[in-house]
């Protein structure tokens, strides 16, 4: 979703580089801070003063996050008075428990222990002992839901398999909601969103990290590079997922998985 943003608003012809992605940064991150951050509650406490001092209103920002709506030992990450709108993408968690595995170099119970946590978190520390980029994550049920129903602001919500199974709607889907909360008038250029898909496609960005790399890419506990673009649509989890955590994740999760129409029984 950020390359075929970064793709379609920051290139002329819709053509993806690696480096459009600056124009879509982390957030939080230490690249946003204007303190020094030593613990998760004064991390907290920042997100929204970072905000006002780093994403000033006369210009829209685009940022990507993995944070939780969800208040945070009563802080607030955004409000309306920051944030004009999110596109946020669920993802079938049988899927997400791999993709989990490979990025954070975890097992399968592990993962699955990481996703019904609803005080998970993500932290790298840099130096210092530094939680700039301090994210909350809660649950994978609870982080949904709090983008999903969300009051705030106007919300994008996108199936991930969307992005494989109608991907020329739902790409323009994202333009025209882009255009709406900007207040932008102008048409979509049909050829540049066409450009803009075909050159973001899961393929052609696993071939470019594979020739060119990828910052983004992550490092094992073995010292092993791992590719960033990995498995994609060909993640099928029930081709991988072990029975024992299938089954515990359906029977927890059923509810959530009957909401967003996965079918269990597939």
């Amino acid at each position: 979703m950020r390359s075929f943003i970064s793709s379609y608003y920051f290139s002329k012809k819709g053509k993806f580089d690696f480096n459009l992605l600056l124009n879509i940064l982390q957030f939080p991150s230490l690249k946003f801070t204007k303190k020094n951050i030593f613990s998760e509650d004064e991390a907290s406490q920042n997100w929204i003063f970072n905000q006002n001092q780093f994403f000033l209103n006369n210009k829209v920002h685009f940022i990507k996050t993995h944070n939780s709506l969800d208040k945070f030992r009563g802080n607030k990450f955004t409000s309306n008075q920051q944030t004009l709108g999110a596109i946020y993408i669920v993802r079938d968690p049988r899927n997400i428990l791999s993709s989990l595995k490979h990025h954070y170099s975890l097992n399968y119970h592990q993962a699955y222990q990481k996703i019904m946590d609803e005080n998970a978190s993500l932290l790298e520390k840099s130096s210092n002992n530094d939680h700039s980029n301090f994210t909350f994550l809660g649950s994978w049920s609870n982080h949904y839901k709090s983008w999903k129903n969300t009051t705030e602001f106007k919300t994008l919500f996108i199936k991930y398999e969307e992005l494989e199974d109608n991907k020329y709607e739902t790409f323009k889907n994202v333009v025209n909601f882009i255009n709406r909360i900007k207040n932008n008038e102008s048409k979509i250029d049909e050829k540049k969103l066409l450009n803009s898909i075909r050159s973001t496609n899961f393929t052609n960005l696993k071939n470019k990290e594979q020739n060119e790399g990828f910052e983004e890419s992550v490092i094992s506990s073995n010292g092993e590079k791992k590719p960033f673009f990995n498995l994609g649509f060909n993640n099928r989890w029930q081709k991988i997922l072990p029975k024992n955590i299938l089954t515990q994740l359906n029977k927890n999760l059923q509810k959530d998985l009957n909401d967003l129409g996965y079918n269990i029984n597939e």
